[in-house]
């Protein structure tokens, strides 16, 4: 889903204060990582992931990975932080 653009930067102004959830090290992604990052989603909608100095994964790669997964929005990569947006209609804050 193509975010708008208001929808962009108020998800940015929320995720500033966010601390990352998870961390990407040098395993790169499992399937349990994804999943706990898709059970999270399901509760937070908006989250950050950071990427470890030893991962050696691409920090765009491993977002367009994560997007692609966890059907998710990469709203944006912020030097080793991946700000993550996927849209739960029961609890939704944003519109």
């Amino acid at each position: 889903m193509a975010l708008s653009k208001s929808l962009i930067t108020q998800l940015k102004k929320e995720a500033h204060h966010l601390r990352p959830v998870f961390q990407i090290g040098k395993a790169g992604l499992s399937e349990d990582m994804v999943d706990g990052i898709s059970g999270a989603l399901d509760k937070r909608e908006l989250m950050k992931v950071s990427i470890l100095q030893n991962c050696s994964i691409d920090k765009k790669e491993l977002a367009f990975d994560l997007s692609r997964y966890l059907e998710a929005d990469v709203v944006q990569i912020i030097g080793r932080t991946i700000v993550l947006y996927r849209r739960n209609p029961d609890i939704s804050n944003y519109e």
